[in-house]
């Protein structure tokens, strides 16, 4: 997905899909005014329309395989 960066305030756990209402990981400001929110699954399926009518996306979906710091490679 494209990804236009902006100072944007990041995405949180209480940032919901507008489709399904899991974790928002894309935030789609329209042309129109407004935006859009979606979790992973629902950004890759709707890309090539939200491309279409997007002045802006803002991706975050790299935190979904990113490893936290405070995780250790020999935990049990």
């Amino acid at each position: 997905m494209t990804t236009v960066l902006t100072p944007a305030t990041p995405l949180t756990a209480a940032d919901r899909c507008d489709r399904c209402g899991a974790q928002a990981y894309l935030r789609v400001v329209l042309m129109s005014g407004g935006e859009l929110l979606f979790c992973a699954h629902h950004g890759r399926k709707f890309e090539p329309e939200l491309k279409k009518i997007a002045a802006e996306i803002q991706d975050e979906t790299e935190r979904l395989t990113t490893v936290p710091p405070s995780a250790t490679s020999e935990e049990h």
